[in-house]
């Protein structure tokens, strides 16, 4: 058990730093989406938007790939199933109960899950913050436009 532990927090902690520096490019596209000058108001806030989930799925599925690279390493998905498939399943906590993961690597499909939890969550707030701060910038741009 101590060793799928090690393994499971192994892969989290890779998927945070993934996360981490994700979160900087997304903080980075969004205040450049953001800042651009646009005819339509609101459009600056689709592309903030646009933008920011975009670059969010994609670190979303780096992450799913650190986790089947984990199961081929440790060979932890079963023999009958997709390694990347099984990882996706298990770190959207969709669970579809077709496909568990071998007998002594149990514990890696509920860290799997627990990570992918952690992650939209994170992302989840990043969405809301980017999207706080372009609707504060449209705000001062219609107080002040002159400075557009």
């Amino acid at each position: 058990m101590l060793r799928q532990y090690l393994v499971g927090s192994s892969v989290t902690a890779i998927n945070i730093l993934i996360h981490a520096s994700i979160t900087v490019v997304v903080i980075r596209v969004a205040r450049a989406t953001g800042l651009r000058k646009t005819l339509h108001p609101w459009s600056r806030l689709l592309g903030a938007m646009i933008a920011t989930a975009s670059v969010l799925i994609v670190a979303h599925t780096l992450e799913v790939i650190v986790w089947c690279a984990a199961y081929l390493l440790v060979n932890a998905a079963p023999d009958n199933a997709d390694a990347f498939d099984f990882a996706f399943v298990n770190y959207t906590t969709l669970g579809y109960g077709d496909v568990t993961p071998s007998k002594g690597w149990r514990l890696l499909g509920p860290m799997t899950a627990m990570n992918g939890v952690l992650m939209f969550g994170w992302s989840t707030a990043v969405i809301f913050e980017v999207l706080r701060k372009t609707i504060d910038y449209q705000a001062a741009l219609s107080a002040h436009p002159d400075d557009a």
